[in-house]
């Protein structure tokens, strides 16, 4: 395993895992924009974009791009979040330079008129069915009341009257400011010819006009509440409660995700046990999700509308025993197990390996092998997990709850 880098005379980063042994090659373009780069009239541009890059170039119409794709038998998709969107792509190698090619291409979308108003009409169609579907948006209404003011709290998705609004232009002028060689790193791993990934590079993206672009990276208030969403049409109750985590540059990170799994993993931890194990709830779990400048531990609830209280004071009353008496040695050790195995297992495949290696390009501008990660996980300690149960207490943050009751009592 080889890790090499370079950067173009216009700014764009080139970085690789190159890994002889693989049988395959991913590669991706991560640029640094998301729905925290939105002004709030334009929520959801992020996303809009995403989708009209696939809708046809200057050189290549809609089904010239998937065809192409296909031809390849290339597994491809893109995705956009609150910081960051990623075009990707994983083929086989002698494929590189194609895929490659393309994926440039693709970065640069002709946005034709009529292909932008077709497409704006499936993306609010999109927002009617996440609004319409369970869990009825609940993360997103959590996020945007924890974070009440804060563009991390924006909907990636926008809303119906921001995405409605949205003109051509301005997608346009929102292209040419944050998809510049500067903001954009080209990531690739598995089998890569790093050197033929550079000249690649060169040819395809070379002409890219560096502009400069930026982020204000200004730390969100955690604000604590309870907020109850009637929704009528709902069966279960589905709850998120936010609470503060450590961030993606904060080295409590790795005890954080072992406090996750130790809370919160999908089967042995102590919400399976509390709440899934007995049948009192449908799912139940916890994660840590970082950001450039903050953090979140996340609990997710599903359950029987009338249980929801209950099961609600039920997750409290455990927040108050792990702050109270933290955690085992023995919880910990199963933990570390359990979140070791997912590095290894996810780092197996190139694209794997692809949102890792670029996600720790962009968060934090660091190179981390698996064994790295493993390393980190093997140094944590009883005394790590129980610091960060202090610095970011579980039982102080906001709950949102949406369900098809008139109303739900808030834990006490």
């Amino acid at each position: 395993m080889e890790f090499l880098r370079a950067t173009l005379e216009n700014g764009l980063e080139v970085v690789a895992e190159c890994n002889g042994e693989a049988h395959s090659t991913a590669i991706g373009f991560f640029v640094n924009t998301g729905a925290r780069d939105e002004s709030p009239e334009f929520a959801g541009i992020s996303h809009f974009l995403e989708h009209m890059a696939f809708k046809g170039t200057a050189r290549r119409s809609g089904d010239d791009v998937n065809r192409e794709f296909d031809e390849m038998g290339a597994q491809y998709n893109a995705c956009t979040g609150e910081e960051h969107t990623v075009f990707f792509a994983s083929v086989l190698p002698e494929h590189q330079d194609r895929v490659l090619g393309l994926l440039a291409d693709i970065l640069r979308p002709a946005l034709r008129e009529e292909d932008f108003q077709t497409e704006k009409q499936v993306i609010l169609e999109e927002i009617r069915m996440y609004e319409d579907q369970p869990p009825f948006g609940a993360d997103e209404k959590c996020r945007a009341a924890h974070w009440r003011g804060h563009p991390l709290g924006q909907s990636v998705l926008g809303s119906m009257e921001s995405v409605g609004k949205l003109t051509v232009e301005a997608m346009r002028a929102y292209l040419r400011a944050r998809y510049v060689p500067g903001n954009i790193a080209l990531v690739a791993t598995g089998r890569v010819d790093f050197e033929a990934l550079v000249r690649s590079a060169r040819r395809y993206c070379g002409d890219w006009e560096p502009t400069p672009a930026s982020r204000i990276v200004q730390p969100p208030l955690h604000r604590r509440g309870f907020h109850h969403v009637r929704k009528e049409s709902a069966t279960l109750a589905y709850a998120v409660q936010m609470t503060a985590g450590p961030t993606a540059t904060d080295g409590d990170r790795y005890a954080a995700k072992l406090l996750a799994a130790i809370v919160g993993d999908d089967t042995g931890s102590r919400l399976f046990w509390e709440l899934i194990d007995p049948g009192l709830a449908e799912s139940a779990s916890m994660g840590h999700y970082e950001f450039e400048g903050a953090g979140l531990m996340v609990t997710y609830l599903g359950c029987d509308p009338t249980l929801a209280a209950e099961n609600l004071q039920r997750i409290h009353d455990l927040f108050r025993r792990v702050e109270s008496e933290s955690v085992t040695q023995a919880e910990l050790d199963q933990a570390r197990t359990k979140v070791s195995s997912r590095v290894v297992l996810s780092g197996e495949r190139p694209r794997g390996r692809l949102f890792v290696v670029g996600g720790d390009w962009l968060h934090r501008r660091q190179y981390r092998s698996v064994r790295d990660d493993l390393d980190s996980l093997a140094a944590m300690t009883l005394d790590d997990v129980t610091n960060v149960v202090a610095k970011y207490p579980l039982s102080s943050g906001t709950t949102l709850i949406i369900s098809p009751l008139d109303e739900i009592a808030p834990p006490r």
